[in-house]
C-alpha cells in the first residue's frame, strides 16, 4: 500500500478531514504552471509581486475547489464506492457530509473569486472572463447533467484549465497582454497536468468502467492510455528544446531534461502496475510536473543574473 492510499486516523480531526479533502498531493497541478509562467515573465522584464502571488494562490483554491466538487459529485453518482482504488474521499467515507463538502466548495470559490477581483482591478476585464471558465470547468469536470470527466473529454479540459488559461491568463495579468509567446510553457504545463490524469484513469479503468464512467482509458484501453502518457510526456520535453532552437527561450530552459530519469521512472511502474500501486505513480507525475515547472523556471530567471 502506498502513501497515498493510506487510510486516515481512526478518528481524524476536522481539521485533518478538510485536509484530506483539500488533496495536498494534486496542488503541484496548479502551482507549476503558475511558476514557470512567473519565470517567463521575468525573462521578458515584466514581474509584480502582488499580482505573482494572487496568481498563485487563485489558483490553489480553484483546485482545491475542484477537489471539493469532484469528491462530492463523484459520490453522489455512485462512482466512489468501497471499491475505489485511489486516495480517500471524505464523502464517500463519511467523513464530511454532502452539505459540509458544497459548502467548503462555495467558500473555496468564493475566496478565489474575491482574488480574481483584485486581479482584475490590477490586469483588466479579461481575467474574470478566465476565472469563470475556470471555475464552470471545475464544476462540470464531475457535476452537471453532462460531466466532462465521464464523456472522455477529461483530457482536453484539463489542457485548457491548466495550461492555456492557469499559464496564458498568469502572464496576461504579469505583463498586460496575451502573447502568443506563453504558449511555450502553457502547453507543457497543460500536458504534464494530462499525464496525472491519464494515470488516474489507467488506475480505475476497471471501476470507471463499471460504474459506466466513460474515461479515455475506459473507451481505448489499458495499453492505450499507458502509450497516451508516453506521447504527452515526450511532447512536454520537446517544449523546451523548441523554445531554445527557435530563439524564444534560452538554453537554460533545458534544464528541465535533468527531471527526465523521474519520468523514466514512471513509465516503467506504468507498465508494471495496475490498480492501487498506481497511485505511487500518480503522486510520482505530480512531482514531476512540479520539479518541471521549477527547472523551467530556473532556467528563465538564471540569464537574469548573468
Amino acid at each position: 500500500m502506498t502513501a497515498s492510499s493510506v487510510p486516515p486516523a481512526p478518528h481524524p480531526t476536522s481539521l485533518q478531514r478538510w485536509i484530506i479533502a483539500a488533496r495536498p498531493r494534486t496542488l503541484p497541478a496548479a502551482s507549476a504552471p503558475v511558476i514557470a509562467t512567473i519565470g517567463l515573465a521575468l525573462y521578458h522584464g515584466h514581474f509584480r509581486l502582488d499580482p505573482a502571488l494572487a496568481c498563485l494562490l487563485c489558483a490553489l483554491l480553484l483546485q482545491i475547489g475542484a477537489n471539493f466538487a469532484n469528491d462530492v459529485f463523484d459520490y453522489q453518482k455512485g462512482v466512489d464506492t468501497r471499491d475505489r482504488l485511489g486516495p480517500l474521499r471524505v464523502t464517500q467515507a463519511g467523513l464530511l457530509t454532502q452539505r459540509q463538502v458544497y459548502a467548503g466548495m462555495l467558500v473555496v470559490f468564493g475566496l478565489a473569486a474575491l482574488l480574481g477581483v483584485y486581479l482584475a482591478w490590477t490586469a483588466g476585464w479579461p481575467v474574470i472572463a478566465i476565472g469563470v471558465f475556470s471555475i464552470l470547468v471545475a464544476l462540470a469536470y464531475s457535476g452537471g447533467p453532462y460531466p466532462l470527466g465521464y464523456h472522455g473529454l477529461g483530457e482536453v479540459f484539463v489542457f485548457l484549465f491548466f495550461g492555456l488559461a492557469a499559464c496564458c491568463g498568469t502572464y496576461f495579468v504579469l505583463t498586460g497582454a496575451f502573447d502568443p509567446i506563453s504558449l511555450w510553457v502553457a502547453v507543457p504545463m497543460g500536458l504534464l497536468t494530462v499525464a496525472i490524469l491519464i494515470v488516474n484513469n489507467l488506475r480505475d479503468i476497471e471501476t470507471d468502467r463499471a460504474t459506466a464512467k466513460r474515461t479515455l482509458a475506459v473507451i481505448f484501453g489499458a495499453e492505450w492510455t499507458r502509450r497516451e502518457y508516453i506521447a504527452v510526456i515526450v511532447l512536454a520535453y520537446l517544449a523546451p528544446l523548441l523554445m531554445w532552437v527557435t530563439g524564444s527561450g534560452p538554453v537554460w530552459v533545458l534544464l528541465t531534461y535533468l527531471s527526465i530519469p523521474r519520468a523514466l521512472a514512471l513509465r516503467k511502474t506504468l507498465y508494471l502496475e495496475t490498480g492501487r500501486p498506481l497511485n505511487k505513480a500518480l503522486a510520482g507525475t505530480g512531482q514531476l510536473e512540479l520539479w518541471y515547472g521549477l527547472l523551467i523556471f530556473a532556467g528563465l530567471v538564471i540569464p537574469l543574473f548573468m
